[in-house]
This record gives structure tokens, C-alpha cells and sequence, in this order.
């Protein structure tokens, strides 16, 4: 990769290393997808990893949106 700037090395690529996102792999209405968690309830879609042609065709689940959840526990109590 060739980058031409005037800016210094140390300016454009100034906390590349520091980057390390957590992602996750959740189900939300039984699409298959790998997030990044933005808080409790909300995450950052990456990408999606559905066998359905049809989830990647909706716009809701395109990545770099902003999804809403309830996490929901498995098991009796």
C-alpha cells in the first residue's frame, strides 16, 4: 500500500496499533452475525454470517449499522 501525504508517517498511522476492537457472534431475529459492542444493548454490525442470500439484501443488518437487542439467558432458574 502507497500513501502519498504531506502529513508525517507519525500522524497518519498514529494509534493503528491501539486499535483492538472485542467483537462477538450473536443471533438477533435468526441472522447470524458478528458484532462489535458499543454498550449493554447496542452493537456495531461487521459482518453478517447468515447462509440466507436474503439477510444480506436487507438493510438492516448492512454493516457499520447499529443494532438494538435484549440479551436473553438460556436455562431454568
Amino acid at each position: 500500500m502507497t500513501i502519498y501525504s504531506i502529513m508525517p508517517e507519525e500522524t497518519v498511522f498514529g494509534g493503528w496499533d491501539d486499535f483492538n476492537p472485542q467483537y462477538m457472534d450473536l443471533t438477533v431475529n435468526g441472522v447470524q452475525m458478528q458484532v462489535e459492542m458499543l454498550n449493554g444493548t447496542q452493537a456495531r454490525i461487521v459482518r453478517l454470517l447468515s447462509n440466507n442470500c436474503y439477510d444480506y439484501l436487507n438493510p438492516t443488518y448492512s454493516p457499520g449499522s447499529v443494532i438494538e437487542f435484549a440479551p436473553q439467558f438460556g436455562g431454568n432458574i
